[in-house]
């Protein structure tokens, strides 16, 4: 059995991540990845079960560099200050192109939230960090029936709800946060 090529293999979501930014995700299949990578179709298979895999491996890696660029671009010293710049670049992300991939992933959706899974894992841990880094907190709050790290999951539940909805309840949710970690509000 011949041994798969990774530099074959990252090409190929090369092209396809390019065509779907140039043409859009409707656009996409295998032929049109295949004919612009200059292989034949049967070479992509030989790497994906299909488009629906590439799609889902192209959200993966979307979401991993979002939550990179995003931490750094978080500048508030604050928690709930830094909260509000993460709802607000995600929501931003989501809308230019993040929720476009997302919703394509169609067949693979189960597996897709599965494959996620890591992202916010990560965004899980980015609200604890920061959590960690505000002296502002009040840390008497903390014990073994409310940990920083149930409460980091807490928020990165609610946040994920909050960037699925149209309204937005940004506002009320900051409050909330505010009035359950500082003393003083």
């Amino acid at each position: 059995m011949k041994k798969k090529d990774d530099s074959l293999r990252q090409k190929l979501l090369n092209t396809a991540r390019a065509l779907a930014e140039e043409e859009g995700i409707d656009k996409l299949n295998i032929r049109s990845i295949a004919k612009k990578a200059g292989v034949a179709s049967g070479t992509v298979y030989n790497y994906f079960s299909g488009k629906d895999e590439i799609l889902l491996i192209l959200t993966k890696e979307y979401w991993k560099q979002t939550l990179l660029e995003m931490d750094a671009a978080i500048t508030a010293q604050s928690f709930c200050e830094a909260l509000l710049e993460m709802i607000l670049y995600l929501k931003e992300r989501i809308r230019r192109s993040a929720g476009t991939w997302m919703n394509h992933l169609g067949g693979v959706r189960p597996a897709g939230q599965e494959s996620m899974a890591s992202a916010q894992e990560e965004l899980k841990q980015m609200l604890l960090r920061r959590m960690e880094q505000d002296p502002n907190i009040w840390n008497d709050i903390w014990d073994d029936s409310f940990t920083k790290e149930q409460f980091s999951e807490f928020i990165r539940m609610n946040l994920m709800e909050l960037l699925k909805t149209e309204g937005s309840q940004t506002e009320f949710f900051i409050r909330v946060i505010q009035r359950m970690i500082y003393r003083q509000i």
